[in-house]
């Protein structure tokens, strides 16, 4: 069986730079994700709660932090019990603006999680759709 990832990639008209920062400051990630209890910088842990439960959704380490062309980081929901996976954010210059990858892997793999993993991936699309647009606004 290979290694379930979801993997999106959306094309923006901001800089790597600003795209950095709506990846990393707790300020903006809380705009189109959820606001982590520290930046997400290289060796830091991190948590993300819900804005109206304040509920802990999100958790995990910062591994690779190499502003402003990759960051890496552990990732753990509740439904995962104490699983991690990966999720990789990979920033590139293309003209007129930046290319954001996304590679999340080490997901569980049987049937029984297939209703996380439907979950996670249609997440990712909304969350990703919703940075597209806050970066299309401040252009």
């Amino acid at each position: 069986m290979t290694e379930t990832t979801i993997r999106k990639e959306i094309y923006v008209r901001a800089s790597r730079q600003e795209v950095w920062r709506y990846l990393t400051d707790p300020d903006k990630l809380a705009l189109w994700f959820h606001r982590p209890t520290a930046p997400l910088r290289q060796g830091n842990a991190f948590e993300m709660h819900g804005a109206e439960s304040g509920r802990r959704l999100i958790w995990g380490t910062v591994i690779s932090a190499r502003e402003p062309d990759y960051l890496e980081y552990t990732f753990t929901v509740e439904p995962m019990g104490d699983a991690e996976s990966l999720v990789r954010w990979e920033l590139t210059s293309v003209a007129g603006g930046t290319r954001l990858s996304l590679h999340h892997t080490g997901l569980p793999q049987n049937a029984e999680a297939f209703g996380l993993l439907l979950s996670l991936d249609a997440g990712w699309e909304e969350h990703m759709g919703r940075l597209r647009i806050l970066l299309h606004e401040t252009a």
